[in-house]
């Protein structure tokens, strides 16, 4: 037995070489080994060493990437209580804590993300109601409602419109948010809006650098959703329609643009790519009104959304579909005149 492998009456083989290498107080008072045992070990020049309160590194020398991360999601769940009194929950072996930040880009794979090992700080999304206090190269992110962690390598997670807003939060260097913020939707890691979201919900938007950076991410956003919108339309054999035209009465005012419209079935197909900034009513509600005005001319408005158009492309081409062929059985369309937008 090696001064590295902890006395053990229970088996370690169920953990991964990782877990073996990381472990807290308590884990290794589990197999075997006491408190006072394991601080004499990992005192100075010793075979282990402290890498955060509570928390040992089974090895001396720096501690990988990986051994960070889990680190930090141990000594999260092994601190403290809910404010509630209640125990950090979830049922997972690190509670509802999840990876967040630039540690969370990194772990979804952005180029434009420093790499793991080059960050001082790791940002641990906990439940505002944990009584925490950041440690070490431990920092935390407090949330009142927590979204469903995506587990990446194992390592729970959150879901990349989340890490972007917390990683945007802490960033002044504007290249650098313009970057991750495009690479979001240019990777297909996510739609803009849902991004846009989580930056407006985290109030960052009166920020002009990232104000700039989201002008950036919109229209990304929409030069892809365009993309993928011809691609339907051809790929699915559908008559090719007019590309984005605006839409006006016979010397009267504009009725709106539209991203494709069939002049002969009167059907206009609109990408909603817009972000809620505002509110949502007042949002959709500017769209309905719209809507509306096309369909009291007889113009049947199909709405299709970046994320439907990315994951569902066949149910929309079928969509589009149905709406040019009952266009038959309609009444003939008011006259509008379509010019290049």
């Amino acid at each position: 037995m090696s001064h590295n492998t902890p006395l053990s009456p229970r088996p370690l083989h169920h953990l991964s070489d990782v877990q073996r290498r990381v472990l807290t107080t308590r884990q290794l008072r589990q197999h075997g080994v006491t408190a006072s045992v394991a601080a004499e070990r990992s005192r100075a020049g010793g075979p282990w060493q402290q890498i955060l309160p509570g928390v040992h590194l089974l090895h001396p020398g720096p501690a990988t990437s990986e051994e960070r991360l889990l680190a930090a999601l141990l000594y999260t769940a092994s601190r403290g209580q809910s404010a509630d009194g209640s125990p950090p929950g979830g049922g997972e072996p690190h509670g509802e804590a999840m990876i967040t930040g630039l540690a969370a880009l990194a772990l979804h794979h952005f180029s434009s993300a420093p790499p793991l090992a080059s960050l001082d700080r790791i940002d641990v999304l906990v439940p505002r109601t944990r009584r925490l206090r950041a440690t070490g190269f431990v920092r935390f992110v407090r949330a009142g409602t927590l979204p469903g962690p995506q587990y990446v390598a194992g390592v729970p997670t959150a879901p990349v419109a989340r890490a972007l807003a917390d990683a945007v939060a802490r960033l002044t260097d504007a290249v650098l948010v313009r970057r991750l913020l495009t690479e979001s939707v240019r990777h297909g890691h996510c739609e803009a809006t849902a991004v846009v979201a989580e930056l407006n919900s985290a109030r960052l938007l009166s920020r002009p650098h990232v104000v700039d950076a989201v002008d950036a991410l919109l229209a990304e956003g929409r030069a892809i959703a365009e993309g993928r919108l011809y691609d339907l339309i051809r790929g699915h054999h559908l008559p090719e329609p007019l590309w984005n035209v605006e839409l006006r009465l016979p010397g009267g005012p504009a009725l709106g643009g539209v991203d494709a419209y069939w002049r002969d079935q009167a059907v206009a197909v609109e990408i909603d790519t817009r972000a809620p900034r505002q509110d949502e009513e007042v949002w959709r509600g500017g769209f309905g009104r719209k809507r509306e005005h096309l369909e009291r001319l007889g113009i049947t408005v199909v709405r299709v959304t970046p994320k439907k158009l990315r994951e569902t492309p066949e149910e929309q081409a079928a969509v589009v579909r149905t709406a040019l062929i009952a266009a038959a059985d309609r009444d003939p369309a008011s006259y509008v005149v379509v010019l290049p937008r």
